[in-house]
């Protein structure tokens, strides 16, 4: 991304449909659900395809939360030198049960980070996604 080129304002708002190409660029987001009451964030990495983004879970506490309250954000950004940018997606996860959902996500190279058995897909399906652009200060 080049710094941003509008210098008397350093933050810029995206456009949605620029924030679905940075979306789709990112291979690394954080994921806040409830867990017990209480606000939890957790790094996953995904795949974003046809506006929803995906990512495969394990049986744990992220899981079962998601089973009961759907309502989650979704976090991704990249900082650089000169600029940033930060897009946010909320929205509802759904647990997907189809075989075919499974493969067509393998094919886009949704795989886990570590050797630990993560069996289940999770897609987030948007009700909004807004995203910021920022024209970093050079030190």
């Amino acid at each position: 991304m080049s710094e941003n080129p509008n210098v008397d304002d350093p933050v810029v708002t995206l456009e949605e449909d620029r924030c679905w190409e940075l979306l789709a660029s990112g291979g690394v987001g954080r994921l806040v659900t409830v867990v017990d009451g209480r606000p939890e964030i957790y790094p996953v990495n995904f795949v974003a395809d046809d506006r929803t983004v995906y990512f495969r879970s394990g049986p744990g506490s992220k899981l079962s939360e998601l089973a009961v309250h759907r309502e989650v954000a979704f976090e991704v950004d990249e900082i650089r030198e000169d600029a940033a940018w930060s897009v946010v997606l909320h929205g509802q996860a759904r647990i997907l049960q189809s075989f075919d959902d499974a493969a067509r996500l393998d094919a886009l190279g949704l795989a886990p980070w570590v050797p630990t058995p993560k069996y289940d897909y999770v897609a987030l399906t948007a009700h909004e996604v807004t995203g910021r652009q920022f024209a970093l200060v050079k030190r």
